[in-house]
């Protein structure tokens, strides 16, 4: 899955890394502008994946507990 931002809308950034995996990135040709990206990118979607849950924990506890109290409701059509 590849996230690309046209570079117009790249922004520049200053940020701390430690040594040794920079040394160890540009041993491997690895970009780190793009690696990093594609971290940022993740920690987004798995917060935001989080906070999703912690915002609808009620409504999948209550449906979870009514499928416990009475089943699927169209189980009787599954072929399995």
């Amino acid at each position: 899955m590849r996230h690309s931002i046209p570079k117009s809308q790249r922004k520049s950034v200053n940020t701390s890394i430690d040594s040794k995996l920079i040394e160890e990135a540009k041993a491997l040709g690895i970009n780190m502008s793009r690696a990093a990206e594609r971290g940022i990118a993740k920690a987004i979607s798995d917060e935001k994946s989080r906070r999703w849950l912690l915002e609808n924990r009620e409504a999948i506890e209550s449906s979870n507990e009514y499928v416990r109290r009475n089943g699927l409701p169209l189980a009787k059509y599954r072929l399995f």
